[in-house]
This record gives structure tokens, sequence and C-alpha cells, in this order.
């Protein structure tokens, strides 16, 4: 599988890059370096206090989400697996203190709640290299770069977002997706998740890129 990088043009459909907050990227990257990271697969949390008390933080509020209150988790380990796609109501912002990869679709893609794995693409994100990935952008957990160091990926959303989902009657197609809140999710049928239940939505190839490497 081809992997583009984010300074790419083809990037521009699903994100971009973001500048201008050099010296809060400076001041979150050791913490997030030193945040829990399993020897094998992958480990969320979507709050961090520590990474929510920085100065950085009320910068990424004001700067990335125009003053809304936020949460400052990460998303770290070993992977190299598509296994779902997601997306929220809002743009997320991604930070690395390694190199990683982000497996990424479109929602516009989707059809009678099904996607094609084909339509998915692999972009790489240096290292300190802060992103926005846009609202409508499909992803799921990053992959590594390299498999010695894994990855510690910095995740910015909307506070409360992929917390407990609220109890709520289902009355569209996406209700049956939704897996959390503000998080819908299409699971492929090999994955864990479809295994625990998550609704199968994804069609092809559960995506690997370990011979991409």
């Amino acid at each position: 599988m081809k992997i583009y990088s984010v300074f790419d043009p083809e990037f521009a459909r699903y994100g971009q890059i973001v500048k201008g907050l050099e010296e809060s990227v400076a001041e979150i990257l050791p913490l997030l370096a030193k945040t829990y990271q399993p020897e094998e697969g992958t480990a969320y949390s979507p709050s961090n206090e520590e990474l929510e008390e920085l100065p950085a933080a009320m910068e990424l509020s004001e700067h990335c989400f125009g003053g809304m209150e936020i949460q400052l988790g990460h998303c770290n380990g070993h992977n190299t697996k598509l296994n779902c796609l997601e997306y929220h109501r809002n743009s997320e912002f991604n930070l690395g203190s390694e190199d990683f990869i982000l497996l990424l679709g479109r929602q516009e893609d989707i059809r009678d709640g099904m996607l094609d794995t084909s339509t998915v693409k692999a972009f790489r994100v240096p290292a300190g290299v802060l992103i926005e990935v846009w609202a409508t952008t499909l992803h799921f957990a990053p992959c590594h770069a390299d498999p010695q160091k894994g990855f510690h990926v910095l995740i910015v959303l909307p506070r409360f977002t992929n917390t407990e989902r609220p109890q709520m009657k289902n009355v569209t197609w996406e209700d049956e997706i939704m897996t959390a809140r503000n998080k819908w999710l299409l699971a492929h049928p090999d994955s864990q998740q479809a295994k625990n239940g998550a609704k199968v939505g994804l069609t092809g190839d559960n995506i690997d890129i370990s011979d991409s490497l």
C-alpha cells in the first residue's frame, strides 16, 4: 500500500497541517512521550489530566476549537491494521512523539451504511507535526512507522467525546453505529470490535500496512 506524507497534496482532502502553535507542541511532546504505551496492541485514554493542566491545553482550546471545552487524550501502542473507521461531528487534532501513520477514509464514500476499504489511503505524520483531521474524515487507531518505537499520539477532541454512549432509542441508521458519545464507528468483519458486537460497516480487505513499512 502506498503511504503518502501529510505534506503531500493528497492530504488536503482529509485534513491540514497546523502552523503557529509550535510553542504549545514543544510543551506537550515531553509529557506525551511519557504516557503509558503497551508492548502489544493499543491503549486509548480520552482524557489525561496532566496534559490538560498544561498552558498548551488552553492554546489548543482557543486556536483549534474556538474556545470550546476540550479534552487532551492519547492513543499509544503498536498497530498495523485498519480494523475499524470512525468519525465525529467535529475535527480531531493529532500530534505524535514518534512518526505514525493514519489510515483515512471519507464520509462521503459511505454507501448504504457501508464503506469499501479500497477507498482508504495511508498518510505518514512526522513526529512533532500537529495536524487537523476534518470532521468528514474517517479514521481509527494510528499505525506505527517503526515497530521498535511504536507510537504516542495526542488526541484532542471536544470534552466528553468517546465517553459512555448515551442511553437512547435508535431512530436513524447512524444511531446503530454510534458506540460512544460523538463517535460513529464502522467495523471490519475480521476485527475484534465486530466480534464484540460493533456493527459491520467495512467491506474489502482489513488493510495491514506491515508489508509497506
